[in-house]
């Protein structure tokens, strides 16, 4: 349970390289241990949560070469249907990405396999990916109808099926996806509100002819995925903790080098540019993913409303959102984030008790919270609750302080941006 304190006020001013994008390592590893022939990456997020993706196919025979400390990464891939069965249980850690999306990888494999992860992934929903997978004819066991970890699959013979994905989850659509390049006929997603479509690039990237439509997305079975590489794009949701901070601390000035600035994850930007925040975007990059620069010019913002639908576009950087909105001047109300409470710790309650814990005015909802803005934060301990993101967030609050914050269980932090203080420490003038 690693502790630190951090002084404050301050600003946030330099530049930042964001490490590699963790959603996109996740998949290329993947996607590219199913290719035929060698991809290579560099800029790999070399983080607990990928690299127990790493592992786990590592253990499922693909042959990867990583340099610690390099971010290049080798995939020698198997083909569709060379994976074999692992000599024990596949252990990833706190990271439902690697099991939601391995789970769709192995729905197609002829083999039993377990998943397994630490006390908080073994209380994460798993319902919402077994369930699909069941229906399309893969056999998963586990506790409360296959909703929680320790999770048993053996993979098969596969049919498409339908699905809706009310959730708008993009692990949940790419399990699916994956397990659909198995399944005999078609298989489709339906989503009311689109999620990030990082699986869809990749595949399309890879040969695979994908429908997508709005509301929509549709695969069919895969013989043949080629090899594929270059730089993985700068991750948002890390870069996020400083954006947000730069943009409701005056007389900040930021920029963030090379940073993924795909549509479907840039949902943090509009919502502070709503609020007021002085942001401008570059694209230096296009395909397979959009990349390139984003330039934060610090001063006071005010409260906003975010609903629903706007929430997948910006689901994990909702917490820093929280500290910034608890900043800004008057009210801000967030709604239809119930999703918050199933990540690695109940998002909504970690940051309503450390905001408030610090001088702010939050009160919880089920779904969300109201947030009446304060003009300055007061010294005080809080806890990161097991979580990265709430470490990472009060974190930043600290820059609004005057005097010293205590935070408990930063450790967390390692499973997402190891370097996150050794950054925030060169951001502080």
């Amino acid at each position: 349970m690693t502790s630190c304190k951090l002084a404050g006020p301050g600003v946030l001013t330099g530049t930042v390289h964001p490490p590699g994008d963790k959603s996109i390592s996740h998949r290329a590893l993947m996607i590219s241990a199913l290719a035929e022939g060698e991809s290579s990456y560099s800029r790999f997020l070399e983080a607990a949560d990928c690299l127990h993706t790493m592992t786990a196919l590592q253990a499922l025979g693909v042959d990867i070469k990583n340099t610690p400390g390099t971010g290049l990464v080798t995939v020698r891939g198997v083909g569709m249907n060379g994976l074999k069965a692992p000599e024990k249980e596949l252990y990833l850690g706190n990271s439902g990405t690697s099991m939601r999306l391995l789970l769709g990888v192995l729905a197609g494999q002829r083999f039993e396999c377990q998943l397994t992860g630490d006390e908080s992934l073994s209380t994460r929903p798993m319902r919402r990916v077994t369930q699909p997978l069941k229906q399309m004819g893969a056999q998963i066991k586990g506790s409360d109808q296959a909703n929680y970890a320790p999770l048993t699959i053996r993979g098969g013979k596969l049919k498409g099926i339908s699905f809706d994905n009310h959730l708008a989850s993009a692990q949940v659509k790419s399990a699916i996806l994956f397990a659909g390049m198995y399944a005999d006929g078609k298989t489709r997603v339906v989503e009311p509100v689109t999620s990030r479509d990082h699986t869809e690039r990749f595949l399309e990237a890879a040969g695979v002819d994908i429908l997508r439509e709005a509301g929509w997305v549709e695969i069919g079975r895969v013989d043949r995925l080629t090899a594929l590489g270059g730089a993985i794009p700068g991750d948002i949701s890390s870069a996020a903790f400083f954006i947000a901070g730069a943009a409701v601390i005056v007389g900040s000035e930021l920029t963030v080098k090379d940073v993924c600035l795909n549509p479907t994850r840039t949902g943090l930007l509009n919502v502070l540019r709503r609020m007021g925040a002085h942001i401008t975007t570059e694209i230096t990059q296009e395909a397979p993913e959009p990349m390139g620069n984003i330039y934060v010019v610090g001063r006071r913002l005010k409260g906003t409303r975010i609903a629903k639908e706007e929430v997948p576009s910006l689901i994990d950087e909702l917490p820093i959102l929280m500290t910034a909105m608890a900043a800004a001047e008057g009210e801000s109300l967030i709604t239809g984030a119930d999703e918050l409470r199933v990540k690695e710790t109940d998002r909504i309650h970690s940051m309503s008790q450390n905001l408030n814990a610090i001088g702010g005015c939050v009160e919880e909802l089920p779904d969300g919270c109201l947030i009446r803005g304060v003009s300055e934060f007061r010294p005080g301990k809080v806890d990161s609750f097991g979580d990265h993101r709430t470490a990472m967030s009060m974190a930043i609050a600290s820059r609004l302080i005057k005097g010293e914050l205590e935070i408990t269980g930063t450790a967390c932090i390692g499973t997402s941006y190891p370097r996150f203080f050794k950054d925030f420490e060169d951001l502080q003038k």
